[in-house]
């Protein structure tokens, strides 16, 4: 057996014939003009045949061997010079683009000649055919590039874009700006490396019209998650979109930022209804706040202390309640404030009933605080479900009666349909839900809350109908079903 065919058969893994793999070898002999045998050349096309033409960028892994695909250049970076480490040598250069297919993004890395020239010569939408080694990298994946050459005719259906809504992220991309509302923000941890270095992470969650997605911050950023306040608009810069348990997030590292800006974003979660709530389901709910409970706190098995708060959650198709676990439990929530609930866990809870659990991966967000403000601080006039709403009519009674001390109240008639009796009080039906028990009761029927007086016995998140005579906003019920 000659040289050629013991290289065919110790090195080529291809689906290659040996005929073609012969063929081969004399033009790459021809090729070289001599300066190669029949051995060396053989081994070189042997090298050229190693590479792996993938199928598309997400079937790019680090570990392999040379690799080979078509990809659109969405972002050409900043041309980089360092030191060597040979005293001898000229400093080096270092490019990174961002290139993408429609199965994701990934990061080639040219270097030196080939990075200046690329610099000077790539423009985001050329398509290329990438063939380099891959590796990981600082920010994840990269490509280092042995040869890219421009494929005009290549079809790569990828949009370039600028600013990122998060229904834009993929897998691999960088260099990714995104402008949303915070959601919830999270505490800073601390973790070893497998160098005995010791590394700092915080999580944040944002949101646009298009979704949401949760933010990890990274050492020297970390700090960042506890100086910014939910509610607030925040733009991401220069992100990188990496996966973990099948979803996307995006990380900020040393060269990226968070910043909060002057913008408006409409966030709406795309939540279930509570009735229709099944157990071991991850999901996303909302509500009006109908009950909460103090802040407990139990020592965990290692010794560390935990803690968890209870709230109890109503929509138009049901309720539950609702336990926030950790730095959620210290969340301002209040009765009548209108909550979302992302990715919680429903579990089984007391007495059977289901129960959803906000831990860790959860976010918590307030949507609307519909108390009033008043003077005094009363807190009665509670909303569990309001949106701000256009006074009523029957509100501006309300307040007229409460500045005139009920003169007017011999005069005025109730939207719920009541009778003026001689004493100035006015008859009145109302029906609501309980959003605070106790003396007096309170009663919210989605536009309005109602006082009410009675000896019943009635329990958070109840719907009632009551009936009395109505004095100062304060219904005395006569009857109640």
């Amino acid at each position: 057996m000659g040289v050629i065919e013991d290289v065919f058969e110790e090195d080529v893994d291809a689906e290659i014939s040996l005929e073609e793999f012969t063929d081969a070898v004399e033009s790459k002999v021809e090729q070289m003009g001599g300066l190669a045998d029949e051995e060396t050349a053989a081994m070189l096309v042997a090298h050229e045949l190693d590479d792996q033409d993938v199928d598309c960028v997400a079937d790019v892994e680090p570990g392999m061997d040379d690799v080979t695909f078509l990809a659109k250049v969405t972002s050409v970076g900043e041309l980089r010079t360092f030191e060597r480490d040979e005293e001898d040598r000229e400093d080096g250069k270092v490019l990174n683009v961002e290139v993408a297919d429609e199965s994701g993004h990934v990061t080639i890395t040219m270097w030196d000649r080939m990075a200046e020239d690329a610099v000077e010569r790539l423009e985001p939408g050329d398509v290329l055919d990438v063939a380099g080694r891959p590796k990981d990298g600082y920010n994840g994946l990269e490509v280092s590039v042995d040869d890219i050459d421009p494929d005009p005719e290549g079809d790569v259906n990828v949009e370039i874009v600028d600013e990122y809504r998060v229904e834009d992220l993929t897998m691999g991309a960088s260099d990714v700006t995104l402008v949303g509302e915070l959601l919830d923000t999270d505490a800073v941890r601390t973790f070893d490396r497998d160098d005995g270095s010791e590394g700092r992470v915080a999580n944040l969650a944002v949101g646009d019209e298009t979704g949401r997605v949760r933010v990890t911050l990274w050492d020297e950023r970390a700090p960042r998650a506890e100086e910014l306040t939910p509610g607030e608009t925040v733009e991401i810069v220069d992100g990188y979109v990496r996966e973990r348990d099948g979803d996307l997030e995006l990380h900020v590292g040393s060269r990226g930022a968070v910043e909060v800006v002057d913008e408006t974003v409409d966030y709406e979660p795309d939540t279930t209804d509570i009735g229709a709530l099944e157990l071991e389901d991850t999901v996303d709910i909302a509500g009006g706040v109908i009950e909460t409970s103090e802040k407990r706190t139990f020592d965990r098995d290692d010794g560390s202390e935990g803690q968890v708060r209870n709230v109890r959650l109503k929509d138009d198709t049901g309720e539950i309640r609702v336990a926030l676990w950790g730095d959620k439990a210290d969340l301002d929530i209040d009765l009548a404030d209108e909550i979302a609930c992302t990715d919680v866990e429903i579990q089984e809870g007391w007495q059977d009933d289901l129960e959803a659990s906000a831990g860790w991966q959860s976010t918590v967000t307030v949507l609307g605080d519909t108390t009033p403000d008043t003077d005094d601080g009363d807190q009665d006039g509670l909303s569990a479900f309001g949106d701000d709403t256009d006074t009523t009519d029957a509100d501006e009674a309300a307040v007229a009666e409460a500045t005139t001390g009920g003169a007017v109240a011999a005069t005025a008639e109730t939207d719920a349909g009541g009778d003026t009796t001689e004493t100035g009080e006015t008859e009145t039906e109302f029906t609501g839900t309980v959003v605070q028990a106790g003396s007096p009761v309170v009663l919210d029927d989605g536009t309005e809350t109602k006082r009410v007086e009675t000896d019943a016995s009635l329990r958070l998140g109840e719907e009632v109908t009551v009936r009395g005579p109505e004095t100062d906003g304060t219904i005395d019920a006569d009857d109640v079903f």
